[in-house]
């Protein structure tokens, strides 16, 4: 038999099934069965997924919410751009702007206290991506991300848009802090 030259009978498809080929398609399709069940059990009591509330919300309303907590909870600032580093007690709302190409303002949240996060665009579609934790969400005008977090280890985590944004994608970049 050659790759070259075709097939001695044509009709391959009435050639009887070799057993080794049976226990393989047997092997396949019961870790398929597997791999079908495990996953909607995963998502349920896996713990890894995030629980997400969305809503549709303006722009300027979103900004003002950001603004009054920068303007309350400020304790410094950092970088050349003077962005705010805001410290909201435990248990708050917590805002974060994605606009080109910056999030703003910089967080810092105390370990083991719950926060509910809010993301928005104001702009185009980016990517929240909190590094190391490998936690990504897509960020969208128009449309509020409220996301319920425990930080449970102290460090600085960088926070990554990982949607191509335009030229500046690469500068887009910040920091939380976890106390």
């Amino acid at each position: 038999m050659s790759a070259i030259q075709p097939p001695g009978q044509r009709v391959w498809w009435k050639q009887p099934i070799d057993k080794v080929e049976i226990i393989w398609i047997g092997m396949a399709f019961t870790w398929c069965l597997i791999m079908f069940f495990m996953m909607p059990y995963w998502h349920v009591y896996g713990k890894q997924n995030l629980s997400s509330e969305t809503y549709r919300v303006t722009p300027a309303l979103y900004q003002k919410a950001a603004e009054e907590m920068v303007a309350k909870f400020t304790v410094r600032t950092e970088t050349d751009e003077k962005i705010p580093v805001v410290k909201p007690p435990a248990g708050s709302d917590v805002y974060l702007i994605a606009r080109l190409w910056a999030w703003w303002p910089i967080l810092e949240l105390e370990q083991g206290k719950t926060y509910r996060l809010h993301l928005t665009s104001m702009d185009y579609q980016h990517g929240f991506s909190l590094q190391p934790e490998n936690i990504n969400i897509q960020v969208l005008p128009g449309y509020e991300h409220v996301v319920t977090i425990a930080p449970n280890r102290a460090g600085t985590y960088a926070i990554l848009c990982n949607e191509f944004c335009g030229i500046g994608h690469h500068k887009m970049v910040s920091k939380l802090y976890v106390k």
